[in-house]
């Protein structure tokens, strides 16, 4: 291919867009970049503003190379003199954009080879965009996926028509992806960047565990309870702080499920490793922070609101419940709450052991009384 064929790139534009699933016009775009990209490669220089206008009809090609109209030229390839402009166009002024118009006859090896990448390139890129349109409306939904390909970093996911990736970070720690198997991801977010867009999915974050409980959940979708609250270390624990807005509704009840039915089906989903805390939300924070803190029994609670801190006071055989495998506790109740939470232990009152002697010593006095 030493040359391009400009006939036949335009009769390949319509065959290409029914391929490609792909509007005539996108496919026409990719063609006219490639010229562009291929007419600087043989006759300009790199930092030129060159377009290209294909005519379908005729089969010819021609290039605009566009320059600033300025005072003092700086650098031929993008800008003309006024003076230079004014004998094109009469009325020109500095700041204009002067286009001169070139014929395409044909290209040399390197650039048609330039060309053709080009296409390539752009044409993948608009395939993607394509399919991933049709994902934008999903994002914040659960779909069902087939892991196709596991890497060091990511799983690659297809779903249907598209591949996403679930990044390491979105992942659930120490869940095991085999290839083929079927799972549900949740759709996060389209990241668009230099290689093109990329499907963004997560089994990891606290939406994913938000949306499989309500599916299990009906109650959710009538308003009688509501999710107020979600932090996650995916694979270890959750914690679901939920409320009910109807009298007599017990919310924790409602999101376990009879015999812990509900729980059960969340949990088949993201792994039995993973614990899941559901805690009764509470207006009031100090009641709040007691509960996101359960199992752990606290004794006081003290707030700073300024600082969005707490001291919380339990018992000593309390506190490493409070702060939790290496303090995951702690640290899941502070991302509830939203306060930044201190595990102290609290001081037993001094008085507390006296009155257990004193039994004692009256048990002791009542029997050598009786003994005399």
């Amino acid at each position: 291919m030493d040359e391009i064929n400009l006939k036949q790139l335009t009769l390949a534009v319509r065959t290409i867009a029914e391929e490609k699933n792909l509007p005539e016009e996108v496919v026409l775009s990719v063609i006219e970049q490639a010229i562009a990209a291929a007419w600087r490669r043989d006759n300009g220089e790199r930092d030129q503003e060159v377009r290209a206008e294909l005519n379908v009809n005729s089969g010819t090609a021609d290039v605009f190379v566009a320059r600033e109209v300025v005072e003092i030229v700086g650098s031929d390839a993008v800008e003309i003199s006024l003076e230079d402009a004014k004998k094109v166009k009469k009325d020109a002024v500095v700041g204009d954009i002067m286009e001169e118009k070139y014929e395409v006859k044909s290209f040399g090896r390197v650039a048609a080879q330039t060309a053709k990448q080009v296409v390539l390139q752009r044409l993948r890129e608009a395939e993607r965009e394509v399919v991933l349109a049709e994902y934008e409306d999903k994002i914040g939904t659960v779909v069902n996926g087939t892991v196709q390909r596991v890497e060091p970093r990511v799983v690659r996911v297809e779903l249907g028509k598209a591949v996403g990736i679930i990044p390491q970070s979105e992942q659930i720690q120490g869940e095991f992806y085999s290839i083929g198997s079927r799972i549900k991801v949740f759709i996060k977010d389209i990241e668009r960047d230099n290689r093109g867009p990329q499907l963004i999915l997560s089994r990891g974050n606290e939406a994913f565990v938000e949306y499989l409980f309500r599916q299990e959940v009906p109650e959710i979708e009538t308003g009688a309870v509501e999710i107020k609250a979600i932090a996650r270390e995916a694979g270890r624990r959750t914690k679901l702080a939920v409320a009910s807005t109807v009298p007599g509704v017990d919310p924790v009840g409602t999101f376990v499920g009879g015999h812990g039915t509900r729980v059960q089906a969340v949990m088949n989903e993201i792994g039995d490793q993973e614990k899941i805390d559901i805690i009764t939300f509470d207006e009031e924070p100090v009641q709040f922070i007691k509960n996101a803190l359960s199992p752990a029994e606290v004794a006081k609670v003290e707030i700073d609101e300024e600082a969005k801190r707490a001291k919380v006071f339990v018992a000593e055989d309390q506190q490493s419940i409070a702060i939790g495998r290496a303090g995951q506790n702690v640290r899941l109740a502070s991302r509830l709450t939203g306060y930044e939470l201190d595990i102290e232990t609290a001081v037993p009152e001094k008085t507390e052991p006296k009155p257990k002697k004193n039994i004692e010593d009256d048990l002791f006095s009542a029997i050598e009384e009786s003994a005399e």
